[in-house]
């Protein structure tokens, strides 16, 4: 199991370099700048202003208290107050796949390649199965988006070509409408040794 203290789904979890926690008021402008790099929100439809932003922190934060889960703050302890946020969350209904739970991730473009969101996501799904004990978690992302790609694999999530899906709030002609589903269940869950945590 990695190294990890939890305190609880709605509040959050250590890992070995991590905290992911709840929200405060002075997260806001740091998940706005996050939301606002092209390159972040690269397989996303366009960026997000920062009414958008302030909207999703309401949303997450309307997650935890109806669901008792949600996206957790990501903090590098003794380097970064707030680096992204990572957690679970309901899929839409709209979803062929849905109900369902997703485990999600957005960092920093400063801080990728450091094999963060693998291990805050691995935190992550522990929560889910060994807490929440959830059957099933999922993760989805544009099939153009091999970045994220690798750290489903990394989790071990496994994807069936015939779960491959157009995205239903994407037009016809998006380029980014082809999506890929990833899943990972409770006879799968295995947690790798972060003491080494991959890089990509």
């Amino acid at each position: 199991m990695p190294t990890m203290d939890r305190v609880g789904a709605r509040e959050g979890l250590r890992t070995k370099r991590l905290l992911l926690r709840r929200w405060r008021g002075d997260d806001l402008p740091a998940l706005c700048a996050i939301n606002a790099d092209p390159a972040v929100m690269a397989y996303f439809p366009s960026t997000l202003s920062g009414a958008e932003s302030a909207a999703l922190l309401e949303r997450i934060e309307t997650c935890f208290e109806q669901n008792g889960y949600g996206l957790w703050a990501v903090e590098l302890p003794g380097e970064a107050p707030f680096v992204g946020f990572v957690g679970l969350s309901p899929v839409d209904e709209r979803f062929h796949f849905a109900p369902a739970v997703e485990v999600g991730w957005r960092l920093a473009r400063s801080h990728w390649g450091r094999g963060l969101a693998t291990e805050a996501a691995l935190g992550a799904l522990a929560v889910g199965f060994d807490e929440l004990e959830l059957e099933e978690i999922v993760s989805f992302t544009a099939k153009a988006n091999r970045r994220s790609r690798r750290v489903m694999e990394r989790l071990r999530m496994r994807r069936d070509p015939a779960d491959d899906f157009e995205h239903p709030a994407l037009a016809e002609n998006a380029p980014l409408r082809e999506h890929v589903l990833y899943r990972i269940d409770q006879d799968h869950w295995h947690v790798p040794d972060l003491r080494r945590p991959r890089r990509g």
